[in-house]
């Protein structure tokens, strides 16, 4: 049997050539892959906690691999992961009260989010530092 002709002359679905990245739409991707980082986040967090629980040379050793450059940048970059899929889930929250869903005010709020998580990284980061006593 052929195929009709209505059939073969649907239109194919659009593709990622088609669509122009807007900001609403690189934070909900970016929304997405922090939600997946936050599970590998989530296993370090426990990994310390499991260290903590076990012996001192263990608890030393975990310390001392989050304490070293590359572990130091796992980590900011866990802060900001969290901190970011925080303030997205707040703009999801708000558009849930049918709030800031205009086109301008959507768009406004993705920079917010972009924005205020970088911002409240580095707070917190400083913060941290200036109670540890310095770098």
């Amino acid at each position: 049997m052929s195929k009709s002709t209505a059939t073969q002359a649907r239109p194919l679905s659009p593709h990622l050539q088609i669509y122009r990245v807007t900001p609403t739409m690189a934070m909900s991707i970016v929304h997405r892959i922090t939600g997946g980082a936050l599970y590998f986040g989530t296993v370090l967090f426990a990994l310390w906690l499991l260290a903590a629980a076990t012996s001192q040379a263990w608890f030393d050793f975990v310390n001392m691999l989050f304490g070293s450059i590359l572990g130091r940048l796992v980590l900011f970059g866990y802060t900001w992961t969290l901190i970011h899929h925080m303030l997205g889930g707040i703009r999801h929250l708000i558009w849930d009260t049918g709030h800031g869903i205009e086109k301008e005010t959507s768009t406004r709020m993705a920079w917010v989010t972009l924005i205020g998580s970088v911002a409240l990284t580095l707070v917190v980061w400083v913060a941290g530092y200036a109670v540890r006593g310095g770098f």
